[in-house]
């Protein structure tokens, strides 16, 4: 296992940790792994460290390489400037994936509450002329497959307001407020999705991502979505490291790497 920090080309401000998969001796080649870019919840306030590390063990445990994401937050999160780190992020991967021993077709964004809405937003947002105009690269950044915890997706009644008046940075109810909600730019285009979310969530309502589904089966995209009874928001991977044991809601972890497995497969060489 080799793990390292790097910083995006041409994108300041944020850095990327990287878990890489490696193997003894000399002469074998390096087997490619697929790779998950994970990027944190935290209201775009914040990067929540809940949702960084505890979430990257069992991916790497199960085959994947691991990117973690801390990209920028507060007032400074407007503007697509996250979302430029994101994208960086994934073009980076590609254009590095012999040397990061990863398969540059097979690459999955994941995220959580707001970290769901950019991982949301890289699927739904990365043809979109208004964000390209801003990254202003020609890089392929299409994700090829995305997981999504309690996502932040609507601007509408049940939109978590404060992730999007920071994202979007433009009070409740204006058009460039209303223009980040990402059920509104699902296509046939945008890529397959694993979502869940708990009923009882609170924090971030459960409508977001039976949004985003309605959404993504209007374009007949492949999805698949769990909605658990009861837990709260922010229960990342439901464990007692991360303060929020559920063994019946942590079942989701196992799932989506089943799920996973069906779209970017496992180590090829």
């Amino acid at each position: 296992m080799n793990v390292f920090e790097f910083v995006p080309e041409g994108i300041g401000e944020c850095s990327v940790t990287a878990w890489i998969h490696t193997y003894p001796g000399t002469g074998a080649e390096p087997i490619k792994h697929p790779a998950i870019i994970i990027c944190p919840g935290g209201g775009y306030a914040h990067v929540s460290a809940r949702e960084a590390e505890p979430v990257a063990k069992p991916y790497f445990a199960a085959g994947y390489n691991i990117f973690i994401l801390n990209y920028i937050v507060g007032e400074q999160a407007k503007d697509f400037y996250p979302l430029c780190q994101l994208a960086a992020t994934i073009a980076h991967v590609r254009k590095h994936a012999n040397e990061l021993n990863t398969a540059a077709d097979r690459i999955a964004v994941c995220g959580f509450s707001a970290g769901g809405h950019l991982a949301a937003s890289l699927g739904t947002l990365y043809n979109e002329p208004e964000f390209l105009e801003k990254f202003g690269r020609t890089d392929h950044i299409r994700p090829d497959a995305m997981i999504l915890g309690y996502p932040v997706i609507t601007s509408d009644e049940y939109a978590h307001v404060g992730s999007i008046q920071k994202v979007s940075g433009a009070e409740k109810g204006s058009e460039k407020y209303a223009w980040f909600g990402l059920d509104k730019h699902v296509d046939e285009q945008t890529p397959p999705a694993f979502i869940w979310h708990t009923a009882a969530d609170k924090g971030v309502p459960v409508e977001n991502s039976l949004k985003m589904c309605m959404a993504l089966s209007a374009a007949n995209v492949p999805f698949e979505y769990h909605v658990l009874p009861t837990g709260g928001h922010g229960m990342s991977v439901c464990t007692e490291e991360v303060g929020t044991p559920s063994e019946y809601n942590a079942r989701w972890m196992e799932w989506s790497i089943e799920w996973l497995n069906q779209y970017l497969g496992g180590e090829s060489e």
